[in-house]
């Protein structure tokens, strides 16, 4: 009854809400916005409901909605021609090979540095021979011995 009253303005979901939130404050002791004989009340039965049904047909309520749209942006975008799409990859690839030749440079930095670190220690590795190898005794495990 009331939904197709208020079809066009208010979706179905709109007019429970807002019933609702009427219905919630008459029960909280609001005033009721229409006047009402006792005899109307009596026949509403009390109903906050069906007291904010009866005003919002009068359209007495102060309740407004407010709807979320999506949000429109007028950003225009424009097609890259080949020529473009050929000079923005190149510049890309010349930024990689430049950093590809950064990072070599400093692999080749941190070794050399290593290299004096190490000469300046005085720690040079040499190649291990077999002769210099002591022969390692071989470590038998002990059996345990059951002790009857």
């Amino acid at each position: 009854m009331i939904l197709e009253q208020f079809e066009d303005k208010f979706t179905r979901y709109e007019v429970a809400r807002i019933l609702g939130a009427r219905s919630l404050q008459l029960a909280m002791d609001a005033p009721v916005l229409l006047k009402l004989t006792n005899d109307e009340v009596e026949e509403l039965n009390y109903d906050t409901l069906l007291i904010a049904e009866k005003e919002f047909s009068a359209e007495v309520l102060p309740i407004t909605v407010k709807r979320p749209l999506p949000k429109k942006s007028e950003k225009s975008v424009r097609k890259l021609t080949d020529e473009e799409v050929r000079e923005k990859l190149e510049k890309q690839a010349e930024k990689e090979a430049k950093a590809i030749e950064k990072i070599e440079e400093n692999k080749e930095a941190k070794e050399k540095e290593e290299e004096k670190e190490i000469q300046e220690q005085g720690e040079i590795m040499e190649m291990a021979k077999p002769d210099d190898e002591g022969e390692e005794e071989e470590v038998k495990p002990e059996v345990a011995q059951d002790i009857v």
